[in-house]
């Protein structure tokens, strides 16, 4: 097998971690409607149950850093793999099993907790593998295959629950909706054994033999030991200091612009679309219930056709132009969707404007603040850092997922003053934050090298 061909296989398998991000979140979406009617849900348990995998999403980032750094990132993408198909099997339990809200919401959180712990996982072990000239491209890998996966989801619930009826919808199809995460977290485990360690993991154990190995599977023999050497040099600039002081005014620093960057993704509003996108089609847009699968399906599509336009472009363009065009596009969206409802002139004009945000943000914020991530810490302090950004993303996804329903809700949105319209304009505001947080505090990493990125914020 050529080195082009391996480090893209291993990318691919660990990339499986983001489609099981994808499909894990997007599942609940087309189960609820029928498990809602099963267990005779009132709105706040609904909610509970839609948002309990939000909260095994940040406690497993939480507890990531810790796997990360003990285990490996292999080891705890193969964990995370198997609360995967434990969360699969269980959210459905079959009929001679008793299940109940507390048991599908125990098994929810499990998935949440698989999740957590790849989506902190996956991107930081693929750009510890990748050679600096097409490493965005290959984390980028993760993004799409989160999309992937929401895409894959939406087309599965759809082929399931039409070919049942409501009946048996209600009594079983939402059962088979959870199942069919089965088959994809059985895969990611399997091949998840295939794979090699993260060098730069081997490197920080003592293990040089192993991560020289690892190398020259992916570079030319020199370039292998020159990578190793560099490897080698910023750990043991590290290790002299002994202890990471993660108060200091530098490593805070860093830790704090990687974590406002990963929060601010999710205040672009992006959940709120598609988790909400249903109520979005229907309330705002004016859509038929009859439609609003397919309009899921139109942004999952829109959402898919731009991340690929992000990989080609992320090596080529740089992080943040990339970042500056998105934001524009996102902007522009919102604006449309906000005026139209603001006026009330919902219509053609407002479902371009949702498809111009989905598709600025898929080409941007969407696959680039991961890249960002994964490249920004040094070594020595990648799997906490991580970990916290990661965390706080979560968490920040439970604000805006808890928040937006209400805003959407309250009497000052729909009064004659915005008539549905505020969410968006606060989304606006985030969106401008992005673009000034991104030229004053982020710096651009395209051809440098993890160790060379580290040295950046020595010299910042």
């Amino acid at each position: 097998m050529s080195k082009k061909s391996f480090l893209l296989l291993i990318t691919a398998v660990s990339a499986l971690g983001g489609l099981l991000f994808g499909y894990d979140t997007g599942v609940i979406n087309g189960a609820q409607f029928y498990l809602s009617k099963y267990f005779i849900l009132d709105d706040v348990m609904k909610g509970l149950i839609v948002s309990s995998a939000l909260y095994g999403c940040l406690f497993g980032a939480i507890l990531a850093g810790p796997l990360s750094i003990k285990l490996g990132r292999k080891q705890s993408l193969i964990i995370s793999a198997i609360l995967f198909a434990i969360s699969a099997y269980g959210s459905g339990l079959p009929e001679l099993f008793p299940q109940t809200i507390s048991t599908l919401i125990f098994f929810r959180v499990l998935g949440g907790l698989g999740i957590g712990i790849a989506s902190m996982n996956a991107p930081m072990y693929i750009a510890e593998m990748a050679p600096s000239s097409i490493r965005g491209k290959m984390v980028t890998y993760y993004q799409l295959a989160i999309v992937v996966g929401f895409f894959v989801v939406f087309l599965a619930t759809y082929f399931i629950g039409n070919n049942l009826s409501e009946a048996d919808n209600i009594e079983f199809g939402w059962r088979r909706m959870f199942w069919s995460e089965i088959i994809p977290s059985g895969l990611f485990l399997i091949l998840m054994f295939f794979v090699p360690k993260s060098p730069r993991w081997l490197a920080l154990k003592g293990k040089d033999t192993e991560a020289l190995n690892v190398l020259n599977k992916i570079y030319e023999e020199e370039t292998a030991i020159l990578e190793l050497q560099e490897i080698k040099k910023s750990l043991n600039k590290n290790n002299k200091q002994e202890k990471v002081n993660y108060f200091s005014k530098v490593i805070l620093g860093i830790v704090v612009i990687g974590t406002v960057l990963s929060v601010l993704q999710q205040f672009t509003g992006i959940n709120a679309v598609l988790y909400y996108g249903a109520d979005i089609f229907e309330k705002a847009l004016g859509f038929g219930k009859e439609d609003i699968l397919a309009q899921q399906i139109l942004l999952a599509f829109v959402n898919l056709i731009f991340t690929f336009v992000a990989m080609f472009t992320v090596d080529r363009f740089g992080r943040k132009p990339l970042i500056y065009i998105g934001s524009i596009g996102m902007i522009i969206g919102f604006l449309l969707l906000g005026i139209s409802l603001k006026q009330e002139a919902v219509g053609l004009v407002s479902l371009i404007g949702v498809l111009i945000f989905i598709a600025s943000f898929a080409l941007s914020m969407g696959p680039v603040v991961w890249v960002i991530l994964s490249e920004m810490f040094p070594n020595r302090i990648r799997s906490v850092a991580m970990s916290v950004a990661v965390a706080a993303q979560w968490a920040a996804n439970i604000v805006v997922s808890q928040s937006f329903p209400v805003v959407m809700g309250s009497d000052v949105n729909n009064g004659s003053t915005w008539n549905g319209s505020l969410p968006y304009f606060i989304f606006i505001v985030f969106i401008l934050v992005i673009v000034f947080v991104t030229y004053k505090y982020i710096p651009e990493t395209k051809g440098k090298s993890l160790e060379e990125i580290e040295d950046f914020w020595k010299k910042d």
